[in-house]
């Protein structure tokens, strides 16, 4: 196996866990690739974008806080 495909095989494994985050694991495949053209869509630095940036950073730190908790 090359570097390069465990790299990929590696990127792959860490979106699939975004998905699982976002307790989206049994959504739809095509409802899924829906949300994420949409997402694409939103410029950087807009109010939207920075909107669910925020979203994202307060779940990883909610997930961050949860882990060090005994």
């Amino acid at each position: 196996m090359t570097q390069g495909h465990k790299r990929e095989i590696h990127e792959k494994t860490i979106l699939g866990g975004l998905i699982v985050k976002a307790g989206l694991k049994n959504a739809d495949r095509a409802f899924l690739l829906g949300a994420l053209i949409q997402a694409s869509q939103i410029p950087v630095g807009t109010v939207e974008h920075d909107r669910l940036s925020a979203l994202g950073t307060q779940a990883f730190r909610a997930e961050a806080r949860a882990r060090i908790k005994p």
